[in-house]
């Protein structure tokens, strides 16, 4: 476990708080940066959140733990193998799905970090990678708009919601392109924590949230070329 967690761990069980919920951000390389870090920011706040930044075999190129966002952010991860139970698991998108829709090592280990979570959030093309995993199979989905096309072509087995702006399902959500992943993510802050702990950190953030999953102003993008 990272320094800061072990750190607030230690606090949260010297105040006398029994858990404290560990969610894991999966990054890869041509990984969309605010699909990550929007929702970052939200979930970063929460009372007894601890954050992990990881990355599993097949996600870098280099095949080492740093790794590089569409617009050339390096981050240095934490290469896991497996999560504890209780984790969320948060999937951004990007151009770097369009790879790994088809990297087998990498979806396999995917798969095994799916199936122990206890939540599991992906953001615009994110969906893309779970879906190929085979948990989505017969589960609404939504994904980025302009690449739906795309999205729904790797794994029409999933019934891909061309209007939603996030789409919740027993543990799965699944959001629309970029920004949509900050909507959804207060969303599920909202249904974990309570509606007002979501609506202060929208507040703090000076972030208007969109808060209908069923809005979707950007449903028309559908209709373009994938992005």
């Amino acid at each position: 476990v990272e320094e800061s967690c072990l750190i607030h761990i230690k606090t949260l069980f010297s105040m006398g708080a029994m858990t404290t919920t560990s969610v894991y951000c999966l990054f890869f390389d041509g990984y969309e940066t605010l699909d990550a870090m929007g929702p970052i920011e939200f979930l970063h706040r929460v009372t007894d959140v601890c954050m992990r930044y990881i990355s599993v075999a097949g996600a870098s190129e280099n095949g080492g733990s740093s790794v590089k966002s569409a617009q050339g952010f390096t981050l240095k991860t934490e290469i896991v193998e497996s999560l504890p139970p209780g984790s969320i698991l948060l999937i951004p998108g990007g151009i770097g799905t369009r790879s790994l829709v088809m990297n087998n090592l990498f979806l396999q280990n995917l798969a095994k970090l799916v199936q122990q979570s206890q939540t599991c959030l992906t953001v615009c093309t994110g969906a893309a990678l779970l879906a190929a995993t085979g948990v989505l199979d017969g589960k609404p989905a939504t994904t980025n708009k302009r690449a739906f096309e795309w999205v729904r072509g790797t794994r029409p087995q999933v019934r891909w919601r061309q209007k939603a702006r996030w789409v919740s399902t027993e543990k799965f959500y699944t959001s629309s392109g970029v920004s949509a992943g900050m909507d959804m993510t207060l969303g599920f802050i909202a249904d974990q924590w309570g509606l007002e702990t979501a609506q202060e950190i929208a507040s703090r953030c000076e972030y208007l949230w969109q808060n209908d999953p069923d809005t979707d102003p950007f449903a028309h993008s559908a209709e373009f070329e994938s992005a």
